[in-house]
């Protein structure tokens, strides 16, 4: 009786419909069935859920609802129904049609697609008609920059090919450059006479040691380079160590500020062989900014690569600050 005892208790701590008129043997089977068929162990599972329900204290009706939904499903996940987590993701899934994505001129300020509707954006211009598309489609209320970005067909990783070079704009960036000269003492006055804003060893080194850059470009000559070196970190990632590629290490200091103060720049490829070059501004008028344009790609047929093979220049595109950017026919060149 007392094994029997114990099976009763058994089936009804799981809910399984047996009475003390069952044999033992009868129990028995009834406890293996059930344990091959998880819906009781389910239905366990609910009604311990409900169970919680009820402690929780008195709830509306929908609140009741809601939790007795909530307890079946996660009973269902518990006992591996796949359903209820097919639910669950269907409930987190964003209901209606995909976002349109507005093309990027529609995404800009109003002056910005004003401009963008002056001209058609397939076309390639000759350069004339695009620097002067570009001075009419400025939407900047300030005195812009022109600029040029410029594809070529080379790969910076090779040593030949990593374009680097200076060139003199017929008529200038527009900019105020200030430059200061690095030179001894019997050079300050002829650097100064050039059109140096800082001239002297001294006058250079105490600017640096306070690390007031006041300057745009540093001319030095190549006996007093050595003294640039505890400076370098500091000039360096600023582009303002002096360099003979770049013409700012000169043994013709007079010459170096004359070049610099007319409108001498530097430009080079980038990683993705692009040259980006500021070259004036917008109230230079088309003419001065072809000649300035004309000065940039001499230069850069000047130093083509002998060893590249490909086509050199691949695509030009003009274009002002904050305006669109106007693609130039190379064919037309």
């Amino acid at each position: 009786m007392a094994k029997k005892a114990e099976l009763l208790e058994e089936a009804k701590t799981r809910n399984i419909d047996v009475s003390d008129k069952n044999t033992i043997a009868e129990i028995e089977a009834a406890l293996k069935n059930a344990d091959k068929n998880p819906e009781n162990d389910d239905k366990d599972i609910v009604s311990e859920r409900k169970a919680e329900v009820a402690k929780s204290g008195k709830r509306s009706a929908k609140a009741s609802e809601e939790a007795e939904a909530k307890a079946e499903k996660e009973a269902r996940k518990e006992a591996g129904d796949t359903t209820a987590q097919s639910e669950e993701a269907v409930a987190h899934t964003k209901k209606g049609p995909a976002p349109k994505i507005r093309p990027h001129h529609e995404r800009k300020g109003k002056k910005y697609r004003e401009a963008f509707a002056k001209f058609d954006r397939t076309k390639a211009y000759s350069l004339a008609d695009a620097l002067k598309l570009a001075t009419e489609t400025s939407p900047a209320s300030f005195d812009a920059s022109v600029e040029a970005h410029i594809v070529l067909g080379v790969d910076p990783r090779q040593a030949d090919q990593n374009i680097r070079a200076t060139v003199t704009l017929p008529h200038g960036t527009g900019k105020t450059i200030r430059v200061a000269a690095f030179v001894a003492s019997e050079d300050i006055d002829k650097a100064t006479t050039a059109g140096a804003d800082i001239a002297g060893e001294d006058a250079v080194i105490a600017l640096l040691d306070k690390e007031k850059l006041d300057f745009d470009v540093l001319i030095a000559t190549p006996q007093l380079m050595p003294k640039l070196g505890k400076y370098a970190r500091l000039l360096g990632p600023r582009g303002l160590m002096p360099n003979p590629k770049s013409g700012t290490v000169s043994a013709n200091p007079v010459q170096a500020v004359k070049e610099a103060k007319g409108g001498k720049v530097e430009y080079r490829v980038d990683k993705q062989a692009i040259v980006h070059l500021a070259f004036g501004k917008v109230s230079f008028g088309a003419d001065k900014l072809t000649d300035n344009a004309k000065a940039i790609l001499a230069s850069l047929q000047n130093v083509k690569p002998s060893s590249l093979k490909s086509s050199y220049i691949m695509s030009i595109h003009v274009t002002t600050t904050l305006g669109p950017g106007i693609k130039v026919d190379i064919s037309s060149l």
